[in-house]
């Protein structure tokens, strides 16, 4: 093994152990180190250049992706916020190589939210009726989800043993970190409802229904084939994993009357605007969704300064 492999290996076990990132996380920046060192042919630290890096970009910017579009902006900025991160922890090691702070990224297209309007929401989070199990756990997941803004992984990462009394959740996000979740009163209603339901001794707080019985092995909420491995915190109670959740949300959107598409992180964004709108400040909204840097929150700026033209607008005299 050459220097570079060794450094690239001591670099994502430094992501997993001393970062907390998630496997998903890992096995990207693997795949993005490995192409650039592969194409550079690097072999030791000082082989990676600007030169080398300028090259790697130019292929990336004409690699053909499919019906003749070349790779996006934002997916060549990965192979970049990769490399950079790796030569961030060279420095961190006293390790020569190019500073980080050499690369810069490419501008991309401002990002634009996926919303749904309020009285969508509102169908959304009515469209699951009836008191059968199924029912229950799915209504209780839609309320959870616009109550705490959790990202599909933390709610698929819920143990049984919450309390339905209480106002507040301290669930693991990203990195490992705790923070502090609030349950709105519909959404605790919903919990012990779905709760009170259930017969089984399941640990995990959404389970799949199939396991209850131990005989359908694939249940129709889990796709049939070949499974992708996958890293959840709520593995190990049975829980839901995220593609039945989108299936659930994408479920009661159709049957909702929505004709957009509808995702778990759609109501997270709803959460956050709602918040927002509401006269919330950015701080507050960035501790309460669990993103580490202040910018990755800005991104709903664009919704608080329309609403802030509205109240000029409708407010001030003319």
């Amino acid at each position: 093994m050459n220097d570079i492999d060794k450094l690239k290996r001591d670099f994502l076990e430094y992501l997993e152990i001393e970062r907390g990132s998630a496997l998903k996380t890992i096995e990207n920046y693997d795949l993005y180190l490995s192409r650039f060192l592969d194409f550079a042919q690097v072999k030791k630290p000082n082989d990676i250049t600007e030169n080398s890096v300028r090259q790697f970009r130019l292929s990336l910017n004409k690699q053909l992706v499919g019906n003749g579009q070349t790779l996006s902006k934002k997916t060549q900025n990965y192979y970049m916020i990769a490399l950079r991160m790796f030569l961030k922890y060279l420095a961190k090691r006293n390790i020569k190589a190019m500073p980080a702070d050499q690369i810069e990224l490419a501008k991309v297209k401002e990002h634009s939210l996926n919303l749904i309007t309020p009285k969508e929401l509102e169908r959304l989070l009515d469209a699951s009726k009836g008191n059968d199990l199924k029912s229950l756990r799915d209504k209780a997941i839609l309320e959870l989800l616009f109550s705490t803004g959790m990202r599909v992984s933390e709610l698929c990462s819920l143990p049984r043993d919450i309390s339905t009394s209480s106002e507040e959740l301290s669930i693991r996000g990203k990195g490992g970190k705790i923070r502090v979740v609030f349950i709105s009163e519909s959404a605790r209603e919903a919990l012990k409802k779905y709760l009170n339901a259930r017969k089984d001794m399941e640990e995990g707080l959404f389970i799949r229904l199939g396991n209850l019985s131990g005989k359908n092995k694939n249940p129709p909420e889990q796709k049939k084939g070949k499974e992708k491995k996958k890293k959840y915190l709520g593995k190990d109670y049975g829980n839901l994993d995220r593609r039945s959740v989108e299936s659930i949300v994408k479920h009661y959107a159709i049957k909702a009357g929505i004709s957009k598409k509808v995702t778990p992180h759609v109501i997270r964004h709803c959460f956050a605007t709602d918040l927002l709108q509401n006269g919330a400040d950015l701080r507050s909204v960035q501790m309460l969704l669990g993103h580490a840097n202040i910018g990755t929150t800005q991104i709903y700026t664009h919704i608080t300064d329309k609403h802030l033209r509205e109240v000029h607008k409708k407010y001030h005299s003319k």
